[in-house]
């Protein structure tokens, strides 16, 4: 089902939420499987525009939404109601994980642009020193002979660069403890993800401050990009910035422990 199909979204109470899942458990009912998806389809819409500021350029929105609505379809399909996990966290990881999968399987992330990308990061860093305040976009691209959205869409591929790296470093501590597990759980795998929360904590609590601050608003309180800009009263390009230097920090730490 695509997202043309989902756009008209009927929010249900929680009985006719149960009725829907054992009906369509019980029986396939398509019907069902769709009023179900109709009802879940802004959990997608939730974790795209988390994972993407809103500057984008190079991969349009509606790919992504329609990448994450394939990971609802598959949410839905194979969620175990007797498992006593709320849907909502369940698919938001399948969601997630579809996204991301579209994201690696685009070409962009040539030479070419993560030089383009550090031209674009060292003027910021000099024009922030010169001027004692971030610049502006305008003011950026204008340092760096590029238009303002040329210069908003490198920030963007930036952002989702920084996301998608940290992410195959992550998936590799997951990985290793997942290969330990069995049916039950064995101390291996326990060690393992108990292991993985440490050195991702130590990993946070050795950020700068300000690349910190922002990771604990955008994964702890879940704020969007352009929240965070707004109570740091900086650009939402700056505040992508920082991110991404905050995930490059924390990738490299897993990279090393792992």
């Amino acid at each position: 089902m695509t997202e043309r199909a989902l756009k008209t979204v009927g929010m249900l109470d929680e009985e006719e939420l149960f009725r829907l899942w054992n009906r369509f458990k019980q029986t396939g009912d398509e019907r069902a499987k769709d009023a179900l998806l109709l009802h879940y389809v802004q959990l997608v819409k939730r974790v795209v525009r988390r994972m993407m500021p809103k500057y984008n350029g190079y991969i349009e929105y509606d790919d992504l939404v329609n990448s994450g609505i394939l990971g609802l379809i598959d949410a839905v399909d194979k969620f175990d109601l007797k498992q006593g996990v709320k849907f909502e966290t369940y698919a938001i990881i399948r969601i997630r994980g579809e996204i991301l999968d579209h994201m690696r399987a685009q070409d962009w992330a040539p030479s070419s642009m993560r030089k383009k990308l550090n031209t674009i990061e060292s003027a910021y860093e000099l024009l922030e020193s010169e001027q004692g305040r971030p610049p502006t976009d305008e003011r950026l691209a204008e340092a760096v002979n590029m238009s303002v959205g040329d210069v908003q869409k490198m920030l963007a591929k930036n952002h989702l660069f920084s996301v998608v790296s940290f992410e195959d470093a992550l998936s590799t501590g997951q990985q290793a403890a997942d290969l330990a597990m069995t049916e039950d759980q064995t101390p291996e795998s326990i060690l393992l993800r108990s292991e993985l929360r440490r050195i991702l904590a130590d990993a946070i609590e050795e950020l700068p401050e300000k690349e910190r601050l922002v990771i604990t608003l955008y994964y702890y309180e879940e704020l969007l990009l352009k929240e965070i800009a707004e109570i740091l009263g900086v650009t939402e390009s700056r505040v992508s910035q920082v991110h991404s230097k905050a995930l490059a920090r924390m990738r490299g730490r897993l990279e090393k422990s792992l």
